[in-house]
């Protein structure tokens, strides 16, 4: 009977309530269509929710399973690919609803470019250059429909430097989300946390394409978490560089899309620095720590390099358990977002504030994770 309860309840009425979004044209899920967000939302997160474990599935009759060592946490080998249920859900949603304008064709063919690649690494296995290649050449076709930093005067070497740190920016989140993909539910949690604020200020902005393409990925990703962040098992299924660096690029696309704040160039910095801000801190840590180490001493060395040195590694140094350090993090990124959505009508000088006090806070954290390295080293 428990069994049956719950077929019920996980599979048959979110079935239902699919084909009737997806079908109805009078009545209460007619109503819920108008209402459009939460329309992409509920649809996004229903198609990610059943293509899951098909692809589950799937990983597992071709055998691509990550497998324990010593670089790794989990404890069970477990079917990865997870990212392709994530694309496909936000794919069909957008093919299903949207009109493709310009920008949108260059992220779509972009994105879809970053999720073969780690597809193709998944399966077969990639080379750090031969991604990193990709992720640039992904980049540029971004670039080349008009998705690109604009804060420079109109000059060449203005459009030069928007266009050198248009390219860090999009590889710089989207390797950072594929690298803090180390815990059960820590990506896709990230990436649902970034999207909810990204969402909030589009609305408020009143950018209603940035908002439904947010939430699209925000409801695919949320589909996903319940296989990925299971509450008393580990996950059935991992991203895989397939999701997590699909995902880091569509984050890293959106806010590049996004008007954050007209002719406030510190604002409208300010805001997605704050939302990603976890993904940017692990980043630089992790790079500054190995570069200062001697870990690392060439760039090729550092895309190669693989340790536990992360901030999810680091804060279960101090006695947090797995699921307690994924909660942190999401905490802490949720913090982070607040500060952001406040900033949207604050003043130039709130901004610097918000970004001294997320550094303030940063620093807090980097002294309690030096501590816990201390404490292991000694034991």
């Amino acid at each position: 009977m428990n069994r049956l309860v719950k077929i019920f309840f996980l599979y048959l009425i979110p079935v239902f309530i699919f084909f009737a979004l997806l079908f109805s044209k009078t009545g209460l899920f007619s109503k819920i269509t108008e209402i459009k967000w939460f329309y992409i939302l509920s649809l996004s997160f229903l198609v990610s929710y059943f293509t899951t474990p098909l692809v589950r599935l799937l990983a597992l009759k071709i055998g691509v399973v990550d497998k324990p060592d010593e670089r790794k946490i989990h404890q069970f080998p477990t079917p990865r690919l997870g990212g392709l249920a994530v694309y496909i859900a936000f794919a069909s949603v957008v093919i299903y609803n949207f009109q493709f304008s310009l920008e949108l064709k260059g992220v779509a063919i972009a994105s879809t470019i970053v999720m073969l690649t780690g597809f193709t690494d998944d399966i077969f296995g990639l080379s750090a250059k031969i991604k990193l290649l990709m992720q640039i050449i992904a980049a540029s076709i971004m670039m080349y429909y008009g998705v690109i930093l604009s804060f420079m005067p109109p000059v060449w070497w203005g459009d030069i430097l928007e266009i050198l740190i248009t390219y860090l920016w999009i590889i710089g989140i989207t390797n950072a989300m594929n690298f803090i993909d180390g815990m059960d539910g820590l990506a896709t949690g990230l990436t649902a946390i970034s999207l909810f604020y990204i969402s909030i200020v589009a609305i408020q902005t009143g950018q209603n394409y940035v908002m439904f393409l947010s939430i699209a990925i925000l409801g695919s990703s949320l589909g996903f978490l319940p296989y990925n962040f299971r509450y008393s098992h580990p996950a059935s299924i991992f991203l895989g560089d397939t999701g997590s660096t699909f995902m880091g690029f569509m984050v890293s696309s959106l806010t590049v899309m996004m008007g954050w704040a007209t002719n406030e160039p510190v604002k409208a910095y300010s805001m997605p620095t704050l939302i990603l801000s976890v993904l940017i801190f692990d980043m630089t840590y992790i790079t500054i720590s190995r570069i200062a180490t001697g870990k690392v001493k060439t760039f090729k060395e550092w895309i190669g390099f693989v340790g536990k040195d992360h901030l999810h590694h680091r804060l279960s140094n101090l006695g947090l358990s797995k699921r307690q350090t994924v909660l942190f993090i999401y905490l802490l990124s949720a913090s982070m977002g607040i500060s952001a959505i406040v900033l949207k009508h604050g003043r130039i000088i709130d901004a610097i504030l918000l970004i001294i006090q997320a550094v303030l806070l940063f620093f807090i954290i980097v002294i309690l994770m030096l501590k816990g390295s201390n404490n292991i080293n000694k034991n």
